[in-house]
C-alpha cells in the first residue's frame, strides 16, 4: 500500500513539474504514472550498476556525478515512456533534482503523519 502512494505521490509530482517546466512533456496522469513505475525500476536496476562503474569519477566529483546520473536516468525513462518527453540534458538534470526535492518533502510529510 506504502509504494502505490509513493507511486502516485511521484505521478503528482512529476505532472506539476512538467507543467512549470518548459522542456519537460507528460500526455496525462495516466502517463505520468507510467513515468513514476519506470523511474522507480530504472533506479533500482540500472542506478546501482552505473553508480559502480563510475565511482572514481564520482569520488573525483565529491558525490556530484551522481547528478548526471540521475539526469541520464531521466533521458532513459524519456527514451522508453511515448506519453513523457524532455528536450535535453539541462532540462533533465534540473528536473531530477525538482523531483528529488519534492519527493523527500513529500514522502517527510506522509512519514509524519503515522
Amino acid at each position: 500500500m506504502n509504494l502505490l502512494i509513493r507511486l502516485l505521490i511521484t505521478a503528482i509530482i512529476v505532472m506539476i513539474l512538467a507543467h512549470f517546466l518548459p522542456g519537460v512533456a507528460v500526455s496525462g496522469f495516466v502517463a505520468a504514472f507510467i513515468v513514476a513505475v519506470v523511474l522507480g525500476l530504472l533506479n533500482f536496476i540500472v542506478k546501482p550498476i552505473l553508480v559502480i562503474l563510475t565511482i572514481p569519477i564520482t569520488i573525483m566529483t565529491l558525490g556530484l556525478f551522481l547528478f548526471v546520473i540521475n539526469a541520464c536516468i531521466i533521458l532513459l525513462a524519456d527514451k522508453f515512456i511515448d506519453g513523457f518527453g524532455v528536450s535535453g540534458f539541462w532540462i533533465a538534470l534540473l528536473f531530477s533534482i525538482l523531483l528529488s526535492i519534492c519527493q523527500s518533502i513529500a514522502y517527510s510529510v506522509l512519514k509524519e503523519k503515522k
